[in-house]
């Protein structure tokens, strides 16, 4: 079993916008949540993993190897599936995985051949491999992106915003197919969402302006907080004034009315009722209420 080790991870853009600073993260095997908002700083996490780009400072290891370092080893155990990617419309699914495995090194026509069925049916997408792929839905065409990432065999999968977009039915398939991988493989899932996470993951991180803000199990860091939210249903035009008075980790509308949750310590007054703590507030107390 590989586990992968951040340790002091930094990038700076040349515009000056500082992406990561001193991220560390030990992950592993198994699904990792990477959860954050957009701009957080998870997809230039994403690809320094993935040696797409280099960090300023820091280092990486995964079992033996120097991610930052042995790019062309660890390419050899990595598959990845990045937040956008392009298809030829005009191929079918079966054509390209084809194409991709002979770029993956895979010579051998009939190895080759066997694992492109393989990897087909396993993304449940075998009965449709003749198809174009203009023709495919948004999640076909991520579960070809996953297929594709597998290629490798890899000991390390990451997905980028992989459900974004996703009708239900879709996102509880790519979730289904995402457990099954996770059983010897390191997967890091990043994402904005916080659902993904709570049914996926035993493990997690909340980044934020390039910072981790937390790292732990989400079952713990759920019971880390109970106790210590409260709801109340209030008027659209008192919301500035419970956010100068309370610490407001999140706002909701119930049939048309504003409600807040609210982090405290102690029992509030003023009509608040306690709730049971859930990783949606988990997330929203991290990055709102700090």
């Amino acid at each position: 079993m590989h586990t992968l080790k951040i340790n002091n991870l930094s990038k700076r853009y040349s515009n000056g916008v500082q992406a990561l600073k001193n991220v560390s993260l030990e992950i592993p095997t198994g699904l990792f949540g990477l959860l954050g908002p957009n701009g957080a700083g998870k997809s230039t996490l994403m690809r320094i993993l993935s040696t797409l780009q280099d960090a300023d400072e820091g280092s990486v290891t995964f079992g033996h190897l120097n991610v930052l370092t042995q790019k062309k080893e660890l390419r050899k155990i990595i598959g990845y599936l990045p937040q956008s990617f392009g298809l030829y419309p005009k191929i079918s699914a079966e054509v390209l995985l084809n194409h991709l495995a002979v770029l993956k090194g895979w010579t051998n026509k009939k190895q080759r051949k066997a694992i492109v069925a393989t990897l087909l049916d396993k993304t449940n997408l075998y009965q449709d491999r003749r198809k174009k792929l203009g023709g495919f839905s948004g999640g076909m065409r991520q579960r070809f992106g996953i297929a594709q990432a597998l290629l490798t065999n890899p000991k390390l999968l990451i997905v980028d915003e992989p459900t974004a977009g996703l009708d239900p039915t879709e996102r509880n398939r790519f979730h289904n197919l995402l457990s099954e991988l996770a059983e010897d493989t390191v997967i890091i899932l990043s994402t904005h969402i916080v659902e993904d996470v709570k049914e996926l993951c035993t493990n997690m991180a909340i980044i934020n302006q390039g910072q981790v803000l937390l790292q732990d199990n989400p079952r713990n860091a759920i019971e880390q907080l109970q106790g210590k939210i409260y709801q109340k249903e209030i008027h659209k035009d008192e919301l500035a004034d419970y956010k100068e008075q309370y610490v407001v980790i999140a706002e909701k509308l119930f049939l048309g009315k504003p409600i807040i949750h609210i982090l405290s310590d102690h029992a509030p007054q003023n009509g608040f009722t306690p709730i049971a703590a859930d990783l949606e507030n988990v997330y929203f107390s991290q990055i709102f209420g700090k």
